[in-house]
């Protein structure tokens, strides 16, 4: 006897690369794992729910909620519901996303390898959105502890109709007067767009004098910046399959182990507005570009000696000083990090991943893999691969 398709709703914008990614992540899960009978219509956060909803009697739900009258509703139908925004934590419903903190770690690590010792944060209103204010407060922390100053940037208020064209000018103003070299990090990569936009304005150069990050690799939006911008691959495919996967659970009556998932993100994705080294010793500049260029060609600390006229004790305490880590522990994280590109983005086997990566033998990726992230190569692409198209 053949099974009713249980009956979801999935009320996840599709106005925004994230919320796009959450869908092919759960996708990618259907395919897997047998169909649902989708309720879903194209909407944006911001915009009005559905009006079937009020009416609806499914099975399950899959929401973000950006509204407190769409969380309550969904709490209100008392059927099995996961939670992808956690805007509104005191529903008690279950929560699928993305560790922030992990997110702004990657981002400040990212610009802290450059050489960056000042540091610039462009957020959002406060209160607009609870995951910015947090990314902010967490950059700034990083920063100092670190013993580095942060510069934050919160607007203004701002008038009706020619709101974006005067936020923009308070950017400007804001870049222009940071300390240079800086290294900032966006809150998302439509605020990434801004900044750079804003810098065109101001006549402030990237990478050169300001380096910029962002948040979620949205694609259009990070090649259509000039220059190209970084971001933070948050994985929220992932979100959406994990989502997916509780969702399932729930609705065959079975508990979750865990209420509250914040996954890892998937990790830097490099373009040219943070192309650049931030360091005015010329030995230990030169040092640092050949270790990024090569560290993946089975190199080691001898080879980028070679380089530079300096002694292998002078070249450690000036490296280490600079950057509170050892050349080695340099290299390694350069390793892992392009290791985790290509377990993420390609098909390639594990063997020529640690090839390409500079590790002769798979083993000690698997050895470097499991120190750094606690985990093995294969389990990692087995998180984190990038989903094909559900169309393929």
């Amino acid at each position: 006897m053949t099974r009713t398709p249980r009956r979801v709703a999935l009320l996840i914008e599709t106005s925004r690369k994230y919320g796009r990614a959450l869908l092919h992540g759960i996708f990618r899960y259907l395919r897997e794992h047998g169909p649902w009978s989708l309720y879903f219509q194209p909407w944006g956060l911001g915009e009005p729910f559905p009006p079937w909803l009020r009416r609806w009697d499914g099975d399950g739900i899959l929401v973000r909620a950006d509204s407190r009258e769409l969380a309550n509703l969904v709490a209100r139908k008392g059927i099995p519901a996961i939670e992808l925004r956690w805007t509104f934590t005191d529903l008690g419903l279950p929560a699928v996303g993305i560790d922030n903190r992990q997110i702004v770690q990657l981002a400040f690590d990212h610009l802290r390898a450059l050489g960056l010792r000042q540091f610039a944060f462009c957020g959002l209103a406060p209160g607009r959105n609870r995951w910015a204010d947090y990314r902010q407060q967490t950059f700034e922390e990083l920063a100092r502890a670190d013993g580095f100053p942060c510069w934050s940037f919160r607007p203004r208020s701002v008038g009706r109709g020619d709101s974006w064209e005067r936020e923009q000018k308070q950017i400007a103003e804001w870049v222009k007067q940071l300390p240079k070299p800086v290294g900032l990090m966006a809150c998302n990569d439509d605020r990434g767009l801004q900044v750079l936009d804003a810098c065109r304005w101001a006549g402030v150069r990237v990478p050169q004098d300001l380096a910029v990050i962002g948040v979620d690799n949205d694609e259009f939006l990070c090649n259509l910046a000039s220059p190209p911008m970084s971001s933070v691959d948050v994985g929220a495919d992932n979100a959406g399959y994990h989502a997916a996967a509780q969702l399932d659970r729930l609705m065959a009556g079975k508990p979750l182990a865990e209420h509250r998932v914040f996954l890892p993100p998937r990790g830097v994705v490099v373009r040219q507005s943070t192309d650049m080294i931030a360091i005015e010793d010329p030995e230990l500049a030169e040092a640092v570009r050949f270790l990024r260029r090569h560290a993946c060609d089975g190199i080691r600390v001898d080879d980028v000696l070679a380089r530079v006229p300096l002694s292998y004790s002078t070249f450690q305490r000036r490296f280490k000083q600079f950057f509170g880590r050892s050349p080695k522990q340099e290299m390694i994280r350069l390793q892992i990090e392009r290791a985790r590109e290509l377990l993420s983005q390609t098909d390639l086997s594990l063997a020529e991943v640690a090839r390409r990566c500079g590790y002769p033998h798979l083993k000690d990726l698997c050895r470097a893999f499991r120190t750094r992230l606690g985990t093995t190569p294969a389990t990692y692409r087995d998180q984190y691969a990038q989903p094909r198209s559900p169309l393929n």
